[in-house]
């Protein structure tokens, strides 16, 4: 296909998602399967003009006057691949495939793209009923942070302590130009994509399939990190879902101590059992929801990790179209989902050991808000400062996460060069 005709594809696709508000990614499969001439260079360019307009869907419609599956798409072309207005006119010609040419009148819109007087979330590229609680976490950064929000994200990976080094993952990926992350000393990163270009598809790789690595964006490595897991201890990792984390922690853990992994959604549950296989990773317990599976571990725990649901908003990167899809009932039901798992999941805490408090998101209703509720009622716990952790772990780097209370933490794109991360730490009072 050329690349009008991808063009055409992406406006298809973003017709069904708009149209019948649906997933970008089951959109684009659908128009996969109904499209078979199509190949695997093809069906990447498109998802990737699709994706691009998702990330930037509020700049772009400004700047066109219009928000429409055909602008859209043009303004991915023009401004998430950073071509000209003239190249970009070029796609049309002699392509029986492509959509109609470019109009004067966009193209003088595209040449002209101007955002200094737009509202702060049409820079920002922010659902607008959500962005004045953007600019209650990062005031007069809120620009930016959504900026980077709205930008191509890196494929990174974390290499499995058990069974592999850094430096034997960055020889074997050697063709896709690795490089270590900045923070995480377990984090590989391999750039973002650009224009039509294709994100390697690293779980084809022999070290992968070996347990020698797992795909893991640097932000939750982070929060892995500062979970602080010791051997010989006892951990719950009480929202495990698919158990990114809990592989994290049995890497630190060395084989010694023991994890007990649940999660309240079965089917969320069940890729765990093959990654903890081929990760080697012999010291994790799964607990299926059961009536009484955590009974035994109440009181017990040194640390409890909560990875809670959320909106997702730490990683629009990845998934542009949560972000419009975002609504104000949708945020106060898992607000209410978080509050009742914290409540819960605190009763697994020993004395003097820690609840660890994680979301991927950046709303502060989700995360210094829950905390702050959760304490009011829970006056047996009080919150402990993580960025002492982060000083010893990253102290050295220039990259530096928000603090909006001096104790809990949010990574960002802008801040962390990571997907968007909240943590906090509440220890449990000792008794006597």
């Amino acid at each position: 296909m050329r690349a009008g005709a991808r063009l055409q594809g992406a406006i298809e696709v973003l017709t069904e998602i708009m149209d019948r508000h649906r997933p970008a990614g089951g959109a684009l499969q659908d128009w996969g399967r109904g499209h078979r001439f199509a190949g695997s260079g093809d069906r990447a360019a498109i998802g990737n003009l699709v994706y691009d307009a998702l990330r930037k869907r509020a700049s772009i419609s400004y700047v066109l006057g219009e928000e429409t599956p055909r602008t859209l798409a043009l303004g991915a072309a023009r401004f998430g691949w950073e071509i000209s207005t003239e190249e970009l006119a070029g796609w049309f010609v002699d392509d029986k495939f492509a959509p109609p040419p470019l109009t004067d009148a966009e193209s003088a819109a595209l040449d002209a793209a101007d955002l200094t007087n737009a509202p702060h979330w049409v820079q920002a590229d922010i659902p607008e009923w959500i962005f004045p609680a953007i600019e209650d976490n990062f005031e007069d950064q809120a620009v930016g942070e959504g900026r980077a929000l709205a930008m191509r994200p890196p494929l990174d990976i974390r290499v499995n302590r058990l069974k592999s080094t850094r430096e034997k993952v960055l020889a074997a990926l050697k063709r896709h130009e690795p490089i270590e992350t900045e923070l995480s000393p377990d984090g590989i990163r391999l750039s973002p994509s650009v224009a039509a270009g294709r994100t390697p598809n690293v779980q084809i790789e022999a070290g992968y399939q070996r347990g020698h690595f797992e795909v893991q964006d640097e932000g939750s490595q982070i929060v892995s990190q500062l979970v602080s897991a010791k051997p010989g201890e006892q951990i719950l990792d009480y929202c495990a879902g698919a158990g990114g984390k809990t592989l994290a922690l049995a890497g630190m853990m060395e084989k010694k101590g023991q994890i007990y992994s649940y999660d309240a959604d079965r089917g969320r549950l069940a890729p765990i059992y093959d990654r903890l296989k081929r990760a080697g990773a012999h010291n994790v317990q799964v607990r299926a929801p059961d009536e009484g599976a955590l009974d035994n571990l109440k009181g017990n725990m040194d640390r409890v990790v909560v990875d809670a649901p959320c909106t997702g908003s730490g990683v629009w990167r990845r998934r542009p179209d949560a972000k419009w899809r975002l609504s104000e009932e949708a945020l106060m039901t898992r607000m209410d989902e978080q509050a009742a798992i914290l409540k819960d999941a605190s009763q697994y805490v020993r004395p003097g050991g820690y609840l660890c408090y994680v979301t991927c998101s950046i709303l502060p209703q989700e995360n210094e808000g829950q905390i702050a509720s959760f304490l009011d009622e829970a006056t047996d716990f009080q919150l402990i400062s993580a960025g002492e952790v982060w000083e010893e772990l990253y102290g050295t780097s220039d990259l530096k996460p928000w603090s909006a209370d001096g104790c809990s933490i949010t990574l960002t794109p802008a801040s962390t060069g990571t997907d968007g991360f909240y943590f906090a730490v509440l220890e449990k009072k000792s008794t006597g």
